[in-house]
């Protein structure tokens, strides 16, 4: 008489009997990671991927967009936005309005280049010096200098503008810091002069500015003359206080 469980191995219906373990499947763990790593737009179909990337194109262009109006916006005034300022307001305004500007203030779009020149008392009587240009000699100690001097890039340029918030348009010291922003220019001026040999003795400096504005690039339309305009300060007597250190003059 067979048994029950060999009845059950012998049948052709496939059903287990008591005490057979029927396997069966059971996902593994690299088939998770390759569902897992179907996520996001690789889980969608191929229309719906289609869609996702439209909307993400236009959203970069748009954000693009965006930053490139504000930006120009912001901007000092230039080519591009003198040509289609219009477009750039009516994409900013009202929503998008900005209160700052990118430079604060605006960079410098004029040349300023400050010259002198000196009245000489020596053995063969007075004589004038030609102009010398003291921001050109800056300039070349400059050029080429991967450390420049903060006194080649800093010292006469601040001491000009020093010169010009303090003093009107006539050349006229508004108080204190005017008679001391003449003293500085001249101290700076004998200093640079002090550096070449004229054959006597300064008695007389003459300083002035020479101003160009910044020409316009080669592909813009824009005319803007480079014509110079100069400001001449008036004559100053120089004394002992406006020399070197290490000056003859200086000691007297």
């Amino acid at each position: 008489m067979d048994s029950y469980d060999d009845r059950g191995a012998e049948s052709g219906d496939g059903a287990a009997g008591p005490g057979t373990v029927r396997h069966q499947d059971v996902p593994s763990a690299a088939d998770g990671a390759a569902a897992s790593s179907r996520g996001g737009m690789a889980a969608l179909s191929l229309p719906y991927q289609i869609v996702a990337a439209v909307v993400l194109s236009v959203i970069g262009l748009v954000a693009c967009t965006q930053l490139a109006m504000v930006f120009l916006h912001v901007a000092p005034s230039n080519t591009l936005t003198k040509r289609h300022g219009e477009a750039v307001d009516d994409w900013v305004y009202p929503e998008f309005e900005q209160n700052w500007k990118l430079f604060a203030p605006n960079p410098l779009q004029q040349n300023i280049a400050v010259h002198v020149r000196a009245e000489i008392a020596g053995a063969d009587g007075r004589r004038t010096t030609p102009w010398m240009s003291l921001s050109g000699e800056d300039g070349k100690a400059i050029r080429g200098n991967l450390l420049p001097s903060h006194v080649h890039q800093n010292e006469l340029r601040r001491g000009w503008d020093f010169y010009l918030n303090s003093h009107d348009n006539e050349n006229r010291a508004n108080g204190l810091r005017g008679r001391l922003s003449e003293q500085y220019i001249r101290r700076i001026a004998m200093l640079r002069l002090s550096e070449h040999d004229y054959g006597g003795t300064v008695e007389r400096i003459q300083i002035r500015s020479e101003t160009r504005s910044v020409a316009a690039p080669g592909w813009s339309e824009e005319k803007i003359s480079t014509k110079p305009s100069y400001r001449v300060l008036p004559w100053w007597n120089i004394t002992a206080a406006d020399l070197p250190a290490d000056d003859g003059r200086a000691d007297k």
